[in-house]
């Protein structure tokens, strides 16, 4: 089990953000930990419905990091 330090940044709306690369480490350590109970033939673990979790968070995660990327890659719009 993975253990993972998520700093959250205070807005000053009074809402809370958190990195991106931070929910992205998250989604994949949590991806990893259930390939884990499979490798381990943990009796809880379903192998189908692991394997499609883990697709799917992984898939999140990279869908994240995609969308990090197009921002950080877009010009600065002068006003």
């Amino acid at each position: 089990m993975h253990s993972f330090a998520i700093p959250l940044i205070p807005t000053e709306e009074g809402g809370l953000l958190i990195p991106a690369e931070q929910v992205t480490a998250l989604l994949r350590g949590v991806a990893a930990d259930w390939a884990t109970a499979i490798e381990l033939e943990s009796p809880e673990a379903d192998p189908e419905t692991v394997l499609a979790m883990t697709e799917a968070l992984t898939q999140l995660a990279d869908q994240i990091d995609a969308e990090c990327i197009a921002c950080a890659s877009r010009p600065e719009q002068g006003y």
